[in-house]
């Protein structure tokens, strides 16, 4: 594979960018993942190892926000990928280039539960007035979460009340995908990685989503450790639980009929128990 980072026209880069532009001899790239969105490659230099995310698919979303966030988190006390340089590819697509900070988390316990939920609290209290030059995203709830989600009337039926009775914010940093695979570790160092979904949102969903997912995937248990600790550094009313767990749910199952999550020969069956303990969607024939 050539170098990619020849072909690329940086709209902003840092000097340590500039040094590899100007070596490119002595860089060497490695397909990593083919993702749901974009496809992504470890690139290797004397200065380091990096990774190259270029969105070559449907989606097309704010890099220049994403470097100019990731850029700023770490004043916040949270740890997150060194932004490098920006810009789109001979192709027209976008591309941001970062640091490589490890590999997802395999192993799980007490320990890094409350390590995972320390993370995602501290993003939710990172005080957005101190992005305001950046301009945070904003975007109405149903249309980025529920894409075309109309298709599907039993969803909407079963979403269109919760919503109402959540009325939903944005008063808060979100993640909007907060999972495993977007934490990696590295030397004891927890870094979160992959802000495509980053936006003024509510943190309640967000919650909600990282413990549906580790629900799902993971088990109940660890998600349990995970709201626990949640709950010792930011404030949560238990009486909303169900139902932002409920509004999380829902988006799982759409994404599922768009052939958008991992499937394991038990998941739906595990859905499906989860879903009738939800006190919102109980004997809802929705998996």
């Amino acid at each position: 594979m050539g170098n990619p980072l020849a072909s690329i026209e940086w709209i902003d880069k840092n000097e340590e960018l500039e040094s590899m532009l100007q070596n490119p001899d002595k860089i060497t790239v490695h397909v990593i993942d083919q993702g749901f969105e974009a496809e992504v490659v470890k690139i290797a230099a004397p200065s380091g190892e990096y990774v190259l995310k270029t969105w070559s698919k449907s989606s097309r979303p704010d890099v220049g926000f994403q470097y100019h966030l990731l850029a700023g988190l770490p004043e916040s006390g949270l740890s997150v990928s060194r932004p490098l340089g920006f810009g789109t590819d001979a192709g027209g697509h976008k591309v941001l280039l970062t640091s490589f900070d490890g590999k997802p988390i395999q192993k799980v316990n007490a320990k890094k539960m409350a390590e995972f939920a320390a993370i995602l609290a501290g993003l939710h209290q990172v005080s957005t007035v101190e992005f305001a030059t950046i301009q945070l995203p904003s975007y109405d709830f149903t249309a980025y979460f529920f894409p075309d989600g109309e298709e599907y009337a039993d969803i909407t039926k079963s979403l269109a009340p919760l919503l109402e009775q959540a009325e939903m914010k944005q008063d808060a940093i979100i993640h909007g995908d907060f999972h495993m695979n977007n934490l990696l570790e590295e030397k004891d160092r927890i870094t979160l990685i992959d802000w495509t979904n980053a936006q003024l949102g509510d943190a309640r969903y967000d919650l909600a989503w990282a413990l549906v997912l580790i629900s799902i995937y993971i088990s109940e248990r660890h998600a349990a450790m995970f709201l626990s600790a949640y709950g010792k550094k930011k404030k949560i009313k238990p009486e909303e639980h169900d139902l932002f767990m409920a509004i999380a749910y829902l988006r799982w199952i759409l994404l599922n009929r768009r052939g958008g999550v991992p499937m394991g020969p038990e998941t739906l069956k595990k859905v499906k128990n989860l879903m009738n303990g939800n006190a919102f969607l109980k004997d809802r024939n929705l998996v």
